[in-house]
């Protein structure tokens, strides 16, 4: 079999694609015919101690193929796209010097645009700016700042929920510090590291069969014990919703019924249709990256189909 260095292979492979379009499945059967390392493009994955409700793979997938960026910090911790770039850029060309392809596998989009596009150089986080937003959306409620962002920047508006508080709090900050769009930092990026890589995407023809898979999939992590994992998870006391962590989609709604912001017998209902509104952002940032080669991830034959493209593209 040919390496990883035949003439004309990339420097590595990406699957993406939303959540629940199968990319671990795709990712696994890929390993079983190419010598690969996965590298996760996951900012749910990274923590420990929170596996039921990201869906992180077993022990028996870990070992069966290396999988890096799991694991590798606790929840109190914070990571961010440009940690993850200065990661997946070493563990690149260390995966490549033992003979394997790296293979990128997650669905953190802002984490692949900023791989491939590069980082930029927007203000950093400003206290001051940030309270005064919170202080007004505590007095007005997020989606009225939503519909403030979509006055100064319609662009990064339109690809956010009007409940997406963390990150309308963001790029109001970089509006209110720069003067500038937050997507206006992002269109201006130089790439990183070289881009010879190619980037396959999982994207469902049918949204119907994505949001049978959802629900199919929360109530699996409910089954599993999710809520126990949330229960643990608070009670160390040392966490709170503010942390990207508990912001994680499934652990947010969680927390908010435990706190008993509404009954918990509408935790399924609302985890379901906030993992499918991550869904709809996520495929949106896909269609941004025209580069992508897209499977159709409802097709009978998906894995089949990305393997071979794999394979072509890397033998």
């Amino acid at each position: 079999m040919a390496s990883h260095g035949a003439p004309g292979a990339p420097r590595w492979i990406g699957i993406a694609g939303p959540t629940a379009s199968g990319k671990t499945a795709a990712a696994l059967a890929l390993a079983q015919r190419l010598p690969v390392e996965i590298v996760s493009v996951d900012s749910a994955l990274v923590y420990r101690g929170m596996d039921i409700g990201t869906a992180k793979p077993g022990a028996g997938e870990r070992a069966a193929v290396p999988h890096h960026l799991i694991d590798i910090l606790d929840p109190a911790e914070r990571y961010s796209a440009a940690a993850f770039v200065h990661d997946a850029t070493r563990l690149v060309e260390a995966i490549r010097a033992r003979g394997a392809m790296p293979l990128l596998v997650g669905g953190t989009m802002l984490y692949f645009k900023a791989l491939v596009d590069g980082l930029d150089d927007m203000p950093a986080a400003n206290p001051i700016v940030r309270a005064r937003i919170d202080a007004e959306a505590a007095e007005h409620g997020w989606p009225a700042m939503h519909a403030r962002l979509a006055e100064v920047d319609p662009v990064t508006a339109a690809r956010l929920a009007p409940g997406d508080s963390q990150r309308i709090q963001r790029a109001l900050e970089v509006w209110h510090s720069s003067g500038r769009a937050l997507s206006s930092f992002h269109a201006a990026l130089a790439p990183t590291m070289p881009q010879d890589h190619v980037l396959l995407s999982l994207e469902p023809q049918d949204r119907g069969w994505l949001h049978a898979r959802i629900a199919q999939r929360f109530d699996a992590m409910l089954a599993a014990g999710f809520i126990a994992e949330v229960i643990a998870l608070r009670a160390r006391g040392d966490l709170s919703p503010e942390l990207p962590s508990m912001r994680c989609v499934g652990y947010r709604q969680a927390w908010e019924a435990l706190d008993g912001s509404w009954p918990m017998s509408e935790l399924r209902e609302r985890g379901i249709a906030a993992t499918r509104q991550l869904a709809k952002r996520q495929i949106t940032w896909l269609r941004s990256m025209p580069a992508r080669r897209v499977i159709d991830c409802d097709a009978p034959d998906a894995v089949e189909q990305l393997v071979q493209q794999a394979m072509a593209v890397a033998l």
